[in-house]
């Protein structure tokens, strides 16, 4: 034992008493260093649902204790239970552990009379934010290095097959660069060797005690905590491994039911991955959200302040449309609104298509912030020929140093970069986020998308970038809602792999919402129908129905202006047409013209309805 150490206190859950304990300096079986908790200790009497799940060990050794009388119940303080006797544990958290009744990050939530935490009086350990690991087993060291060695041993390790002995824990990333170079040089190319680098300086000073780490194995995600330092252990071949000790919890969770968002990070292709980003997601697993409320509060957080492992977990969900927005729409049915909701909440991407003027960026936008709860929810790109990759993701642009003047290529987010992480900042991973692309088929969609083709399909994995070399994913809050010209012939339609990656919602002249639009906003503007009616009868005349002209050009307060009406026709809709018959030898004012179009309405019969003189066209 070593009196080189505090008193430390742990304040028991719900405002309850102190317990208190002493660190030793002798190691436990797990690699930390041991902990006593002291006799006359309170205890909570019930322990959490998840607790056998989470810390199976240190739930046997209550019940153990609890068994053998030395935590039992007591007339110094009603309603506490009270340890009899010092009880020596294998480390901070299992001494924590079964006291509180619960999982306990020891190095954290044991501290001294003035606040100090356990951790800031050991070498290795950091009492700042935890983080949370991936570690993967080798392929070279056979299969489920899991279930055959680390379970067993409460063990993670990591392959240094050719690192100098003696690399110090804690050692800088710069001087284990300088290592990696000279011991791996001949047998590893250069980008290896970086990744490397980075894995070993994860496991060798940025993991430490208190850290989560997580394994996977049979299609299982595996959860334990890291309890001690690196030892670095030499087989009989001279190749080198790095283990360190973990404490590993019961059963795993079925890789296929974790949140999305974790399963892109699993799916990284590391040895080392850092999962910190979706840490509260871990911390949640097999917890209800009730008992992370109670964690939460025990752990002194503010009354009424959602704990960030339930926020994490809540659903991404799309408001229910409703007759006001309708309404405000002029859609024909709120069947339709609720179908295209629908799609979004089943396909997250959806192109509305169609001819020109059939209001399809005006819807974009509209239920964009609709779903979206808000403009500040929705970013707008507009696609042309010229657009690319660079453009819209990543690529190096021109950029002015603020200080030396001096101008040079930096690697800059685009759009759909910046909007990406936007939505998935803590706070906004349940808020709908929708990135609206107008004119989507104009620009060479495989150069403009490169990589992101995949994870448009496979929201659940991530990729690597080609600049940036990042693991990339899209957050599953992120929403695109496309608009595409079927009369653009600039380019060709999109391919079989972007209609397999989006739903397509037609908006055409000839079906609903957008065929009875014009008139049904006329009759709640309590104007003429004529425009409806001229129309109709125009698009009646059109053979390819890609050229039928759209009701937005007549819905403009310009038109009902005097002269109005002309003036937009002859501007507006009669250049289309020209533009559709170039070369055809067609008499664009004799057939499409006002004067042509109002004659033939006027020889029609009277008591025919305007949608059965359409008809009949």
């Amino acid at each position: 034992m070593s009196d080189s150490y505090p008193e430390f206190q742990l304040r028991l859950p719900h405002g309850g008493p102190f317990a208190r304990g002493r660190l030793l300096s002798e190691m436990g079986t797990n690699g930390s260093q041991k902990m006593v908790v002291l006799a006359g200790s309170p205890a909570r009497p019930e322990v959490v649902p998840s607790f056998q799940l989470r810390m199976p060990s240190s739930h046997r050794l209550r019940e153990k204790l609890i068994a053998e009388g030395v935590i039992r119940q007591t007339t110094t303080r009603p309603g506490w239970l009270e340890v009899v006797e010092d009880v020596e544990c294998n480390s901070p958290s299992a001494a924590g552990d079964i006291l509180v009744g619960r999982s306990c990050n020891g190095w954290l939530e044991w501290k001294t009379a003035d606040g100090r935490p356990l951790a800031d009086f050991l070498d290795q350990v950091w009492s700042g934010p935890s983080r949370a690991w991936l570690v993967r087993g080798p392929h070279s060291a056979g299969p489920d290095l899991f279930r055959r060695v680390w379970l067993p041993e409460g063990r993670v390790s990591l392959a240094a097959a050719r690192l100098r002995p003696g690399v110090p824990q804690g050692v800088s990333k710069e001087q284990l660069r300088t290592f990696v170079d000279e011991d791996y040089e001949s047998t590893a190319p250069y980008t290896e060797r970086m990744q490397l680098v980075e894995e070993l300086h994860a496991f060798l000073s940025r993991m430490r005690p208190g850290h989560t780490v997580c394994a996977v194995s049979d299609g299982g995600l595996y959860v334990g905590e890291i309890t001690g330092n690196v030892e670095q252990r030499t087989a009989e071949d001279g190749s080198r491994t790095l283990w360190r000790p973990v404490e590993w919890g019961g059963d795993g969770f079925d890789l296929e039911e974790l949140p999305e968002e974790l399963r892109q990070k699993l799916s990284v292709n590391h040895e080392v991955v850092d999962l910190t980003t979706v840490k509260a997601i871990v911390d949640g697993l097999g917890v209800s959200d009730e008992e992370l409320v109670e964690e939460a509060r025990d752990s002194g957080a503010e009354p009424g302040v959602e704990p960030l492992a339930v926020t994490v977990r809540r659903e991404v969900e799309l408001p229910e449309p409703a007759e006001a927005l309708r309404k405000k729409l002029n859609v024909h049915s709120l069947e339709w609104l609720q179908d295209v909701r629908q799609l979004l909440d089943d396909e997250r991407q959806l192109i509305f298509y169609g001819p020109p003027g059939t209001g399809k960026t005006f819807l974009a936008q509209e239920l964009a912030e609709f779903f979206g709860g808000g403009r500040e929810q929705v970013k707008l790109v507009q696609f042309h020929p010229s657009y690319s990759y660079e453009d819209f993701f990543e690529g190096f642009r021109p950029r002015e140093d603020s200080t030396t003047r001096e101008v040079a290529f930096r690697l800059t987010a685009g759009p759909l970069r910046e909007f990406a992480e936007l939505a998935r900042r803590e706070g906004n991973r349940h808020i709908p986020h929708f990135l609206v692309i107008d004119e989507i088929n104009r620009a060479n969609l495989a150069k403009v998308f490169g990589e992101l083709y995949f994870l448009l399909e496979y929201r659940d994995r991530s990729v690597r970038l080609t600049y940036s070399d990042e693991d990339f994913s899209l957050p599953r809050n992120l929403f695109i809602i496309g608009t595409m010209n079927t009369a653009d012939r600039s380019i060709a339609l999109v391919d079989a792999a972007m209609r397999r990656r989006f739903a397509f919602v037609e908006l055409s002249p000839r079906i609903e919402p957008t065929r009875g639009l014009l008139r049904s906003w006329l009759k709640a503007k309590e104007r003429d129908s004529e425009p409806a009616d001229l129309l109709d009868a125009l698009n009646a005349r059109i053979d390819d129905r890609d050229f039928h002209i759209g009701p937005s050009y007549l819905m403009k307060p310009g038109v009902f202006r005097e002269g109005g009406l002309e003036r937009t026709w002859r501007t507006k809709i009669l250049p289309l047409l020209e533009e559709h018959h170039y070369g055809d030898d067609v008499d664009i004012e004799g057939r499409y013209g006002l004067p042509e179009l109002r004659k033939a309405l006027a020889s029609r019969r009277p008591s025919q309805e305007p949608d059965e003189r359409a008809d009949s066209e």
